[in-house]
């Protein structure tokens, strides 16, 4: 047994000892905040390796390692990555072990009842491969799926809660083709650990307890979830253990089964019937979308900056694309002359950002159904021509979509959907070399609040455009049809530099993660910071014309760029949950974002 075995042993004999002591410790001030500073105990059955690792972030210091590195967003999830790692598997070995823990102890963000984006990089071929496990809309929907009566849209989270918002969730899939592709461990013994904890339970931690009090009744419409979130009325608190025998007998179904057992049989029926049967909103889902749901394999969208390749995944995502744009616009711009604390440095990034995102509203979307300019959206004399916008030394006025080259004709409308922040990030590179960057997400936080065989149900399909047509009446490229898979901005990113991986990034968000990742790349590529600095920095953001600076982060940064004609919002949280590797010669370095929970670990 290796010492992660031999820890999590010992320490899982005493978690329910370690949570209780927790619990009586947060009852004293039980709304505090604390999860970027939340000890050891908080968390649960932890190795020395991910208690150390929780001490060095909490320090503001990179994590190093020699051969492997995982980071994700819980430290029990980057300990059973790390575990998988350690006994010589692969990147999507450890993965798999990730994702089934996160879907345990941080089921608001992601799950199996949901959908994902990977990048992967292949050591032994040099090949970068993104595979999308993003969510279907069901064969029985029908593009006024969110129009009322009036054929007025559907108020947003009227239109969440329930089931009419719940795609095929395309996770369990994507998990099982990526093991199939690069696994080198047994799939079965990779979901051990979150079904021992699942059924001995594991400490809530604070940040769970804080969502979960903050939905209140809007948590508690299906039977379900109520039981799970709110036992015997109150919400799930800090410290307390939870169990989920449901979530274990799921994963012992895929462990035996593979997928298969989550597509076909009783979990099927399960998801479709919670769906269908949901008492407010019933959804469209059926035991036949599941079992016609497929992980298809796109084309990776690259772009030049700094002398790297910025990689990740395309349409259905627009976060590569997104990314690659505001990135590709600045290339021509000494942003490392100008310094992180430049108003000139934020407002090329948020102008181009600006860009960037009137090219997102209105191209980007599903490639199976709709025509996308994708290589048109990063050509560098497109995006060199857009760049010269930028020329100026005040805010741009006014901002609207180019005209990127097509290889075909179309005009498509101007999209309005929302995209909510919640999802989580894995980011991991391997002792073969190998390195994989996942997005992974139920939509908003905690799905549709439908909840069935111990998992959340996404709602995805709110991602789509509610309307058809825009104001002039030209139709929507992420309008929803039957199997269409919702735009995303989901960005998991693998930054490349002579062939090789250099950076592996991601993070969540909504559409925020766009603006997240770029100025994480940017700050590391431009200004010099580690991993840890590099997402711990000041968020500042410009999506569609105000200028979001996160609250009291950077205040004489927002006053000067108010006199260079922003208008600002420095109200708005902004918890991204970056996670991010560096590969350099002397090692690896690890950062995990201090707004939340999660570490990396490395060895």
């Amino acid at each position: 047994m290796t010492r992660y075995g031999m820890t999590l042993l010992a320490l899982l004999l005493g978690s329910v000892q370690m949570a209780a002591a927790q619990q009586a410790a947060d009852a004293v001030a039980p709304e505090a905040e604390t999860a970027p500073a939340a000890p050891a105990a908080a968390f649960g059955p932890l190795s020395e390796a991910a208690q150390a690792a929780l001490a060095t972030k909490a320090e503001g210091r990179a994590v190093t390692g020699k051969d492997w590195m995982v980071a994700a967003a819980h430290p029990l999830a980057a300990d059973a990555g790390a575990r998988v790692l350690e006994q010589g598997g692969s990147a999507a070995d450890a993965m798999i072990a990730v994702q089934a823990v996160l879907g345990l102890v941080e089921p608001q963000s992601s799950g199996l009842g949901g959908g994902a984006f990977l990048v992967w990089y292949d050591a032994a071929t040099g090949a970068l491969t993104t595979l999308d496990g993003r969510e279907t809309a069901p064969r029985d929907a029908t593009p006024t799926l969110f129009l009322g009566p009036d054929g007025q849209p559907m108020k947003f989270m009227e239109a969440v809660v329930g089931g009419r918002s719940v795609g095929t969730p395309g996770t369990p899939a994507l998990l099982q083709e990526a093991h199939r592709r690069w696994g080198r461990m047994n799939w079965a013994g990779l979901f051990d650990d979150p079904i021992r904890l699942a059924e001995l339970g594991f400490p809530v931690s604070p940040r769970l307890a804080e969502l979960v009090a903050g939905e209140g009744e809007a948590l508690q419409g299906d039977p379900a979830t109520r039981d799970y979130f709110f036992p015997g009325g109150q919400p799930v608190r800090a410290g307390e253990i939870l169990t989920n025998h449901g979530y274990a007998d799921t994963l012992r179904v895929m462990a035996r089964q593979g997928a298969d057992g989550f597509y076909r049989g009783p979990i099927a029926e399960g998801i479709a019937a919670t769906v269908r049967g949901a008492t407010d909103n019933p959804g469209l889902l059926s035991t036949a979308d599941l079992a016609a749901y497929r992980v298809i394999e796109r084309p990776a969208v690259c772009v030049e900056y700094r002398a790297h390749d910025i990689c990740g995944m395309g349409p259905p995502s627009s976060g590569a694309l997104t990314v690659g744009q505001i990135l590709g616009m600045l290339g021509g711009y000494d942003l490392a002359a100008l310094g992180a604390e430049s108003p000139e440095s934020w407002r090329l990034i948020g102008d181009a950002s600006r860009l960037a995102f009137a090219d997102r509203e209105r191209y980007m979307a599903d490639p199976d159904h709709v025509p996308v300019p994708t290589a048109g959206l990063v050509d560098p004399a497109y995006l060199a021509k857009r760049a010269e916008l930028l020329a100026g030394d005040d805010s741009l006025p006014e901002v609207t979509a180019g005209a990127p080259g097509w290889t075909h004709a179309a005009l498509w409308g101007q999209d309005e959907s929302l995209e909510l922040p919640s999802t989580t990030h894995i980011s991991i590179v391997d002792s073969h070399g190998n390195a994989l960057s996942m997005t992974t997400t139920i939509e908003n936080g905690f799905g549709a609040r439908l909840m069935t065989n111990g998992f959340l149900l996404n709602n995805e399909l709110t991602d789509f455009s509610f309307r058809t047509h825009d104001d002039a009446g030209a139709a929507i490229a992420n309008a929803l049809a039957p199997g269409k898979r919702p735009r995303s901005s989901m960005a998991p990113t693998i930054v490349m530099k002579d062939g090789k991986p250099a950076m592996v990034v991601g993070s969540p968000g909504g559409s925020r993660i766009i603006g997240y990742v770029a100025r994480t790349i940017i700050a590391q590529l431009d200004w010099g910071m580690d991993p840890q600095q590099a997402v711990a920095a000041p968020n500042i953001l410009n999506r569609f014309g105000k200028m979001e600076v996160e609250p009291g982060r950077a205040p004489e940064l927002a006053a000067e760029l108010a006199a260079l004609g922003f208008e600002l919002d420095e109200d708005s949280a902004q918890t991204s949950g970056l996670q991010s590797i560096v590969i350099a010669p002397e090692g690896l370095q690890g950062g995990a974002d201090p707004r939340r929970e999660g570490i990396a670990i490395g060895g």
